[in-house]
């Protein structure tokens, strides 16, 4: 059941994340979601997986997503236009 619900959140945040809606947010918990999956890979195989799979750089990354504060093409820019 926990493998289904975060392959669908999975999906979620991707979408969202390429359709710009709630950037900051859905980047944060995207990052986060990684991060807890590097973890967990570090704890249960090894740190050697975590770099292997770069699973740290794209957490990295989508924490680095969450601090940008201008916001081009995305559908929030659109919202606060209205």
């Amino acid at each position: 059941m926990l493998a289904v619900i975060a392959t669908i959140a999975e999906i979620v945040f991707g979408l969202f994340l390429l359709i710009g809606f709630k950037t900051e947010l859905f980047a944060k918990l995207s990052g986060l979601f990684m991060l807890i999956f590097a973890l967990s890979m570090t704890f249960s195989v090894g740190i050697k997986s975590g770099f292997d799979y770069s699973v740290f750089t794209a957490s990295a990354a989508a924490f680095g997503l969450s601090l940008i504060k201008e916001k081009y093409l995305e559908v929030d820019s659109l919202m606060d236009k209205k």
